[in-house]
């Protein structure tokens, strides 16, 4: 299938020396990964987000909530990296600065190859203490039995930014660092709509940077962006690689 890629963003892209990305969960969804709510099927069906979510739901039911990650953490690695995870790897290699941020949980960017990765919503793959002495460990599975910390006796939980909760300060600062000093800006698989890495693109907009939208469909940014490309990132991705590094 061709790919019709803006020349323009070619010549551009190629000059570059700076280069911003951030991902959302479309880029996931071309492996086949259900988003958060498209995962609550057959027994999660019955609960809210905020039921499986927040530190709230932790508070009250600890196991159910460790249950359903274990769910999402077996189905994210159930599925591989696709076509457009791989693309972005080559871009980092070929970049002299290049920084991968993401909202996604999953670990698929670091599965593909990608080196400095920075998650803004944290990693399903670990888990950390909830009463947050500072433990942060990989996951690991004991089917039907609610881990510890090892530290400090609390509940472990997963790594991941729930609803009502900040977004890692160290992670925020350096993703908003990294998009006010690029040369191009990426938005990929992402709405546009969940603050505050929906600002990222405007913040590095505002800096003079080329803002490149790919989405399989127009979101708020489109109309402030300089090149926007829509349909797959797993198909674009490669296509502006070739082109541009051959």
């Amino acid at each position: 299938m061709d790919i019709p890629i803006p020349p323009e963003l070619v010549r551009i892209l190629g000059q570059a020396g700076r280069l911003t990305v951030l991902t959302g969960a479309g880029v996931s969804q071309e492996s086949g990964l259900r988003t958060f709510r498209d995962a609550q099927t057959g027994l999660w069906k019955q609960y809210r987000p905020e039921d499986l979510a927040t530190s709230q739901a932790f508070e009250r039911d600890p196991q159910l909530i460790w249950d359903w990650y274990a769910v999402r953490r077996s189905r994210a690695g159930e599925v591989q990296p696709n076509p457009g995870h791989q693309a972005l790897v080559v871009m980092e290699r070929r970049s002299s600065n290049f920084t991968l941020i993401t909202q996604n949980v999953d670990g698929l960017h670091q599965r593909a190859g990608s080196a400095r990765v920075i998650e803004l919503h944290g990693n399903i793959t670990r888990v950390r203490c909830s009463r947050g002495c500072g433990l942060v460990a990989a996951w690991e599975e004991i089917p039907g039995q609610l881990p510890h910390c090892p530290e400090c006796g609390a509940n472990l939980r997963p790594d991941v930014v729930w609803f009502g909760e900040s977004l890692p300060r160290p992670a925020l600062e350096a993703a908003v660092e990294a998009s006010r000093n690029c040369q191009v800006f990426f938005s990929i698989g992402t709405s546009g709509l969940v603050q505050p890495a929906a600002s990222l693109a405007y913040a590095a907009g505002h800096r003079g940077a080329v803002v490149v939208e790919i989405n399989a469909e127009g979101t708020p940014l489109s109309p402030k962006a300089d090149f926007v490309l829509l349909g797959k990132s797993g198909e674009i991705l490669p296509e502006l690689v070739q082109q541009t590094w051959g």
